[in-house]
């Protein structure tokens, strides 16, 4: 009888990770330009978990979570590093007259900042949120608020930047020699370096998301409203690849009156709808969201 017992106990722990107990789930942690909020939503039930409250006037258009798991985010006056629980690990803000649009934590645990201003500026700052590093650039744009929003510091050390008055991506050395300038259209939001090293890159309110050949400095590939069912593209801010083939979107919804589209929409290797977030906030407008894998706690 003791054995029986032992044995049934081995199974169920064998059994554990197959039942869903602690399983690893997929998590958004998502914000927007003109939303008030920062939250966490579980990506598989569309779940509320952890909602931030912003002050009066931000404007988040960047957004992750740290190593330590903390949140960083900008929010045009500045970037905020702040606790689960709401505490404000360190706040840096800008001149008035600039805007700051990029936050985002590097290899090192140093923290690197783009700044719109004239001229623009990339700030790197220690893990304790002091400046260390400043870099000028000159955007060619002289409104600040149509410079760039999403700056991407790459391994090799350069940084690419979606120029939105110009409808072009530059990569920038950190001497300040513009190595590659490719023109993708529109008012480009963010790009990202795929799973192969092609660009993928928001075009706003271009509506679509194009693939860009960095090597041969060409759009070799791109996603419109035409390529969708059922869906519609309005202005197309952050985009993310995965491994697996499949593309994530932020589907701003802050230059439509069409409010009835979702906010974020995956797609697959067909361009096939797989997964779609609807607004769970009247409010809602998502331009920037961060995909992380969590536990799920029963």
């Amino acid at each position: 009888m003791i054995k029986m017992i032992t044995f049934k106990i081995t199974l169920l722990l064998l059994l554990i990770p197959f039942l869903g107990v602690g399983k690893i789930r997929e998590k958004l942690l998502i914000a927007g330009c003109n939303w008030d909020k920062v939250m966490i939503v579980d990506k598989k039930t569309s779940a509320v978990e952890w909602t931030h409250q912003l002050q009066k006037g931000d404007d988040c258009n960047d957004v992750e979570i740290t190593k330590a798991g903390n949140i960083l985010y900008a929010y045009k006056g500045g970037a905020r590093l702040v606790s689960r629980s709401h505490a404000i690990i360190w706040d840096l803000k800008v001149e008035k007259g600039e805007e700051l649009y990029t936050a985002t934590e590097l290899p090192s645990g140093e923290y690197l900042l783009a700044v719109c201003a004239k001229p623009s500026r990339i700030i790197t700052l220690n893990s304790k949120g002091e400046k260390v590093k400043e870099q000028n650039f000159d955007s060619g744009i002289p409104n600040v608020h149509g410079q760039f929003r999403q700056v991407l510091p790459t391994k090799d050390n350069t940084y690419l930047i979606p120029l939105m008055g110009k409808g072009e991506v530059i990569e920038l050395a950190q001497s300040g020699e513009v190595i590659r300038r490719i023109n993708v259209g529109g008012n480009p939001f963010s790009v990202k370096v795929m799973h192969d090293g092609s660009w993928i890159v928001g075009c706003g309110d271009a509506h679509r998301v194009v693939i860009v050949d960095p090597v041969r400095q060409i759009v070799k590939d791109s996603i419109t409203a035409a390529d969708l069912s059922k869906v519609s593209l309005l202005f197309v801010a952050e985009p993310h690849s995965y491994l697996k083939g499949n593309v994530m979107i932020a589907n701003w919804n802050g230059h439509s009156k069409d409010k009835n589209q979702p906010q974020l929409i995956e797609l697959d290797s067909k361009n096939r709808v797989v997964w779609t977030l609807a607004s769970t906030d009247k409010d809602m407008k998502i331009s920037a969201f961060y995909s992380f894998k969590a536990e799920k706690y029963n």
